[in-house]
């Protein structure tokens, strides 16, 4: 995300909070700008998530994406 767009999340945040608050084109404006983020936070950290090894209580490493999730009951 460009500085400009990080700079826009905040003055629509700080609108927000003021006694007019948004427009309908503004939340909508908001919450694409937010996911847009969020992505790209994501994608800048995927290639550390993908190297975490979580270990075990008996010692065993395993790799995050590979831990599966225990069985519902």
């Amino acid at each position: 995300m460009t500085k400009e767009g990080i700079d826009r999340i905040n003055q629509l945040a700080k609108k927000s909070r003021t006694p007019q608050g948004l427009t309908d084109a503004e939340k909508q404006e908001q919450v694409q700008l937010r996911a847009q983020y969020i992505a790209d936070m994501r994608g800048s950290l995927r290639s550390q998530l993908e190297n975490v090894v979580i270990v075990e209580s008996d010692g065993q490493k395993v790799p995050l994406k590979k831990k599966e999730q225990p069985p519902v009951q």
